[in-house]
Order: structure tokens, then C-alpha cells, then sequence
């Protein structure tokens, strides 16, 4: 009789560790997400820079108001470079254009995600500037409803590295294909801030590159996400 309950205590055992490992199998599901993403450049004259798009967590940053650009930051907003930034987060779902967005255009794509990464950090240089660029910075999708679609108007950066002179040589764009990512931190502020826009020739600036044209007012991008 001994040995018939200690084989029933046995048995029932196992069944509880078979139904706690079935409780933690549960819990350990992750559900996917997925998030469909266009890009819109709204300015008149300023390609964009291939559109670099990141999904990660709330301890990633990409940039910040009143704070220093990071070298990845500098060699977007300077020469349009996406590769540093993108390789931040190597591991996490991203998204490069690989080619730049003309004035009016826009391009669509999709992330997925099975991680809890519900930020989404966009970037793209205004190639016709010094070191402008534009995007989203950490954006929480943590709020967006399966089926709902949220459009955000991006402003424009001025990354604080380069001076913005507009003189041949220094705009890495079509109206001048001048001189890209430059180490030397030449400029006044030495942090981000919002941009002030172009000067531009046609308003008195003689020594511009720019004309009318390249002028902008923020918005630059519009970006649209929708859950699904």
C-alpha cells in the first residue's frame, strides 16, 4: 500500500509540473506586431536622404532638443549618411530606403516586431542644408489600436554641428554637390535645435547657394503609421 500512494503521490506531482509548465508556456507567448509605415516629403526643393526607420525601446535615444548630436547624427545631418544610426540598433527591426525621397514623393513600408519595442525612431537629412534633417524621435505605438492610423507632421533639426553658411562646397545636395560629413564641428550652438531655415540668395544672401527653391517651413515630413 506503501508503494501504491508513494506511485499516486509520484504521478500527481507530474501532473502539476506539467500544468505549471503549460502556465509558463502561456505567459512566455509574445504577440507580434506590425506596423505599416509611408514616409511624405512635403518640401518644395529638398531631396531627403534615404529614410532610415528603427523600432526599439524606451532606453534608446536618437537625438535630443538642447543636447550634443552624436557622431551617428552628425553623419546623417551633415552628408546623409543612415548607416551609423541604423547600427545602433543592429538588432532590432529597421527599415533603409536606399535611395533618397525627391520633393513630393513618399514611400511605404511595413515592421514587425514579437519584442516589446514600441518606439519608433525616424531619420532623413535635407540634403540641400549644412545639417538639417527630420523625423521622429522615440515615438511611442504602445497607444495605437489594431486598424487605427496616426499621421505626424515632422519638424525640421539643425543638428548644431555644421555652420549653416550655404557656400559652394559645403551642401552635399544637388544644388551645390559640394562636401558631405565633415569631423570639424564648426557651428555656433553645438546642440540640436529646431531649425531656423534657409537664407538663400533670392532674400539678399549673396553667397548662398540656395535659392527660393530650397526654402522650407516646418513641417518637412509627414509620416503616417497605421497598426495592424
Amino acid at each position: 500500500m506503501k508503494y501504491l500512494h508513494s506511485k499516486i503521490l509520484t504521478a500527481c506531482c507530474m501532473m502539476l509540473s506539467l500544468a505549471a509548465c503549460s502556465d509558463n508556456d502561456d505567459d512566455a507567448v509574445t504577440e507580434t506586431k506590425s506596423y505599416s509605415i509611408s514616409i511624405t516629403n512635403l518640401t518644395q526643393n529638398q531631396p531627403m536622404s534615404p529614410p532610415a526607420a528603427i523600432l526599439h525601446d524606451s532606453s534608446f535615444s536618437a537625438w535630443g532638443i538642447g543636447t550634443a548630436a552624436s557622431s551617428a547624427i552628425e553623419m546623417l545631418a551633415e552628408g546623409g549618411s543612415n548607416g551609423a544610426l541604423l547600427a545602433l540598433q543592429s538588432a532590432n527591426p529597421q527599415f533603409d530606403a536606399g535611395t533618397p525621397l525627391a520633393p513630393g514623393a513618399n514611400i511605404s513600408f511595413t515592421l514587425t516586431t514579437d519584442d516589446d519595442l514600441d518606439r519608433l525612431t525616424i531619420a532623413a537629412m535635407l540634403v540641400n542644408t549644412n545639417d538639417a534633417f527630420s523625423g521622429l524621435n522615440g515615438m511611442e505605438l504602445s497607444q495605437i489600436s489594431i486598424g487605427q492610423t496616426v499621421v505626424v507632421d515632422a519638424h525640421v533639426y539643425d543638428a548644431g554641428t555644421e555652420n549653416n553658411s550655404e557656400l559652394a562646397g559645403t551642401i552635399p545636395g544637388p544644388a551645390d554637390g559640394g562636401e558631405g560629413f565633415n569631423a570639424l564641428n564648426d557651428d555656433v550652438t553645438q546642440v540640436v535645435t529646431l531649425h531656423g531655415g534657409v537664407v538663400t540668395s533670392d532674400d539678399g544672401y549673396s553667397e548662398s547657394v540656395l535659392n527660393e527653391s530650397h526654402r522650407f517651413d516646418k513641417p518637412a515630413m509627414r509620416i503616417s503609421i497605421t497598426a495592424m
